[in-house]
């Protein structure tokens, strides 16, 4: 037989914890014995264990009072919905941990895991951290004022990066970079890029490098001066790309009245 501290520690809860289920009814409370004390049997342990674990699991105790009292199949039923319930909630608390750790890559929590992933691809490709921090300042306010569209946006990036000529682009720049005040680099890519954004424009039509549509002008801006002052030579090269025809950087357009002419197929 077992004082009540002893079926406390039995069951790894405290005393008061026992005390509070006999209070509400869960665990019947014994007769004091000769001595004055109240003696607890095994199945005192088994019955607290039940308890502790239905409360550890988030059961209310009203409800666990109806549970210890319910036949067989019910019982089991409950602690089927019970097991489905916590796995969603490990699931969900998997989601935060995955979220957390990207914090370590400077992704922030703000970033969907599609834009986390298309990142991740360009540094895979060696471009330049600096234009992948650009690339990443650009969609931490966009998903956050368009959550909605984001993996629509984020598809037509990542058609463009499996296209070996554009990313051929974004290892230019990071080249361009590295050169400093070097102008003659960029003005080869911004006649690249003129070339393949009027190709491209002409086979696929205009509206497929206006994304993202919708969003306001100030808006755009906003998003062309957070990459102008992470890669400097971004800017050089969009003026270079605006005397071919081409301007912008978050929304691609061509320039009023340009009339670019793509170079003839090999």
């Amino acid at each position: 037989m077992l004082t009540i501290g002893e079926l406390a520690a039995y069951a790894g809860v405290t005393v008061r914890a026992v005390r509070h289920y006999h209070a509400k009814g869960l665990l019947p409370e014994p007769e004091r014995d000769n001595s004055g004390y109240r003696r607890y049997d095994a199945g005192a342990v088994v019955e607290l264990l039940r308890i502790r674990t239905l409360a550890e699991a988030g059961v209310p105790l009203a409800r666990v009072r109806e549970l210890l009292q319910a036949g067989e199949e019910e019982f089991a039923a409950v602690v089927a919905d019970i097991d489905r319930r916590l796995e969603a909630e490990i699931q969900e608390r998997q989601r935060h941990r995955e979220r957390i750790a990207r914090l370590s890559s400077g992704d922030g929590l703000a970033l969907p895991s599609e834009v986390v992933a298309f990142l991740d691809r360009l540094r895979a490709l060696g471009v330049d951290e600096r234009i992948v921090q650009a690339e990443r300042d650009g969609w931490l306010p966009l998903a956050a004022r368009s959550p909605g569209r984001v993996a629509e946006w984020i598809a037509r990036k990542q058609e463009l990066i499996a296209d070996l000529e554009f990313t051929g682009f974004y290892l230019n720049l990071s080249e361009a970079l590295e050169q400093g005040d070097d102008d003659r680099s960029l003005v080869e890519l911004a006649d690249r890029v003129a070339a393949y954004l009027t190709n491209l424009a002409n086979e696929q039509g205009e509206e497929y490098l206006g994304s993202p549509a919708g969003i306001e002008p100030t808006f755009v801006e906003l998003m062309d001066a957070l990459a102008f002052d992470t890669v400097p030579s971004a800017r050089r090269l969009i003026e270079l790309l605006k005397q071919r025809g081409w301007d912008g950087w978050t929304v691609l357009h061509r320039t009023p009245g340009s009339h670019v002419t793509p170079p003839a197929s090999s």
